[in-house]
Order: C-alpha cells, then sequence, then structure tokens
C-alpha cells in the first residue's frame, strides 16, 4: 500500500481513471479538489472545520454545508448555541454542554468495562478524547485567556501534528492515567470553564489575547471561548460515533 506523507507535495495532481477504493486521508488538505465522474459511493467525509460561515462543499452542483450543519444541529440538541455571543447566551451554552456530556459518561459507564480504551478505526478512545478536552480547556482558557504561563495539566492529550510543533510538550505524561484520574480532572476543567462564564461581563468578552499556537495572530476573549465549545462539540460528535460503533459490535 503506497503511503504519502507531508514531504510529498501532490497539489495539482491529477489522477484519471485512478483506483482509489478505500484510500484513508488523515489531517489532508483537500481544499478546492475537483471531483468529476467519480464513484463516491460509501465514501466518509469529516471536515469539522467546513462549516464555519466561508466555505462550501458541493455535490452536483449543490452546496450540501447547510444541509449538514441543519443535520447535525438536529441530532445534538444545544449544538446551534455554540456560537452564543453575548454572556447569558455563552452560560446556557455551557450548560447545555455539561448536561449532553454527563448523558453520555452515564451511558458509558453502563457499558462493559474497558469501553473508555477502545479505539475505534485508529482514532481516539473516549478517555484520550477526555484528555484532549483537559488540553484545549488549558490552551483556550488557561494560557489565552487567563495567560497562565504554564496552564497545562499533565494528563492533557496533544494533537502530535500540530499542537506540539513548536512547543516544549515535556510537561505531558508518556504514563496512561487511569480513567478515574481523567474524569477527576475533567470535572475540575469543566468547572474552570463554568465559573469563568458565571461572572464574564460583554466588555470582557472583547478583550484581546494571543493565540496560543500563532501568537502573531490576535484572538479576542470570545473566539477563545467558541474554540472550546466548539472543541467540546466536535469531539462529543466523535465519542457518539465511536460509541455506536462499539455497542454495534457488541450486538
Amino acid at each position: 500500500m503506497a503511503t504519502f506523507t507531508g514531504s510529498d507535495d501532490l497539489r495539482s495532481a491529477e489522477f484519471v481513471d485512478a483506483n482509489l477504493q478505500k484510500a484513508r486521508f488523515v489531517r489532508t488538505d483537500l481544499s478546492g479538489v475537483v471531483m468529476r465522474g467519480v464513484d463516491v459511493a460509501g465514501a466518509d467525509i469529516d471536515a469539522p472545520w467546513l462549516l464555519e460561515g466561508k466555505d462550501f462543499l458541493r455535490i452536483n452542483g449543490v452546496d450540501v454545508t447547510p444541509f449538514v450543519e441543519d443535520e447535525l444541529n438536529r441530532r445534538f440538541p444545544g449544538r446551534e448555541t455554540r456560537r452564543a455571543q453575548d454572556p447569558d447566551g455563552l452560560r446556557s451554552a455551557w450548560a447545555m454542554l455539561e448536561r449532553t456530556w454527563a448523558a453520555s459518561l452515564e451511558r458509558v459507564a453502563a457499558m462493559p468495562a474497558g469501553t473508555v480504551d477502545i479505539s475505534v478505526d485508529g482514532e481516539w478512545s473516549l478517555a484520550q478524547t477526555l484528555r484532549h478536552l483537559i488540553m484545549a480547556t488549558d490552551t483556550w482558557l488557561g494560557r489565552a485567556i487567563l495567560e497562565i504561563e504554564q496552564p497545562f495539566h499533565a494528563i492533557g492529550q496533544p494533537n502530535v501534528e500540530y499542537e506540539t510543533d513548536g512547543h516544549d510538550m515535556s510537561i505531558f505524561t508518556t504514563v496512561t492515567p487511569s480513567y478515574a484520574e481523567v474524569l477527576e480532572v475533567r470535572a475540575g476543567r469543566v468547572a474552570m470553564v463554568r465559573d469563568f462564564l458565571a461572572s464574564v461581563t460583554a466588555d470582557d468578552l472583547t478583550g484581546t489575547h494571543k493565540n496560543p499556537w500563532a501568537p502573531e495572530y490576535p484572538e479576542t476573549t470570545l473566539s477563545c471561548l467558541h474554540t472550546i465549545l466548539q472543541e467540546e462539540w466536535e469531539h462529543h460528535r466523535y465519542a457518539v460515533r465511536d460509541l455506536d460503533a462499539i455497542e454495534a459490535e457488541l450486538d
């Protein structure tokens, strides 16, 4: 099986009568790709950054992004609040998110032991997903908004492909923590966001901060909070998708 990595430049490549059945594209830039006369039966696309109002995904001449957005909001009630613009809206959005995650954690608690450590199709397990959300909170609230010099908890799960680039990741443990420890730290980070939102004001939301991964680009408090909400909802979607797959295997 041929493998292409970041060192391979395939920009503007042309594939004619090529067989790409079961090919897998992971963290790959396919923006602007044009496909004509292709068989895409059974294709599975996950593009979490597509639905940000400026891009489109056109199939047979139809932009399907509005339909995808509406369907995701239907499947995950409360997701539509992730772009709330004012303090009350943000507080409501976070409360809804807390209830949503609580229901999913109750679901997994009723599943067979070890479920939280199962990786589906090479993706993060539920425990790893929660660890990543710990890091997301530390990054966008602890480092960006609160400007804590070293905000990271050791059990946070970085995305190795980009979040470690140019940053000292030695703080993160190489030992897999227990699920109980993950839940404890995660609960603390959830409360941390809740407490911040409890007193945030409209003026606070306009404050500017450095982007934690690209300091040359400023972020507002509001944009940082939107990133946290986006991370939460996208990773909850992944978690539910994988729990569904695990349950299907058990049936």
